[in-house]
Parts: C-alpha cells; sequence; structure tokens
C-alpha cells in the first residue's frame, strides 16, 4: 500500500516539475515571452476607427468591441457586429479605410483653413 502511495506521490511530483520546466521555458510558445510579446506588440496596429464598419455607429468608448484580423486591431460598437465582420472581412475593411481617408481629409481641409 505504502509502496503504491510512493509511486503516485512520484508521479505527481514529476508532473508538477515538468510543467514547470515547460512554461519556466517557454517551449510552449516556442520562444520566451519577451520576444513572444515584442512581436505581438510589432505586429498589431490600432486602426484607431471611430465608426462600426458593420452597423455605421459611431463608436461609444466605453462600449466597444476590438477584432484583430491580419495584424490590425479593429473597432466595432458591439460583439454582435464582430460576428458579421468575420463574414466577409475585406468587404467591411474598405468601410473602415474610407472613413479613415476622409478623416484624413477633413484634418488636412481643416489646417489649409486655419492658415
Amino acid at each position: 500500500m505504502i509502496k503504491g502511495i510512493s509511486v503516485v506521490l512520484m508521479i505527481y511530483v514529476f508532473v508538477v516539475a515538468l510543467s514547470r520546466i515547460v512554461f519556466a521555458e517557454g517551449i510552449v510558445c516556442q520562444g520566451n515571452k519577451e520576444e513572444t510579446t515584442q512581436m505581438a506588440t510589432k505586429e498589431t496596429v490600432e486602426v484607431g476607427n471611430k465608426i462600426c464598419p458593420v452597423s455605421g455607429d459611431k463608436i461609444q468608448e466605453n462600449d466597444k468591441a476590438t477584432y484583430e484580423y491580419k495584424g490590425k486591431i479593429y473597432n466595432f460598437c458591439c460583439a454582435m457586429c464582430i460576428d458579421e465582420f468575420k463574414k466577409d472581412q475585406e468587404k467591411y475593411i474598405k468601410k473602415v479605410e474610407e472613413e479613415l481617408r476622409a478623416q484624413s481629409q477633413e484634418k488636412t481641409e481643416k489646417r489649409q483653413a486655419d492658415r
């Protein structure tokens, strides 16, 4: 009986020790945490859209939902719009690009008017 308990206890200790080593060395993510974080930071870009590309509603900062697609983070008025976005991403990305172009043009016109 004691021999059986000892074997189970040794297996438990081995599994716990192995899991700590795996996570500490970053084997699970195939690199260390610093490199993974840096890669994620470099690759993701906040698009900054203020209008939901699906509903066309203005995005309220306290209610907004975000979704990352191809390294860009898009803003939505709610989570349901994200589900719709996933059905045809390129269609809605065009709407976001149009919004951002319009914002840029408005800023340019305002600067020119202020001169």
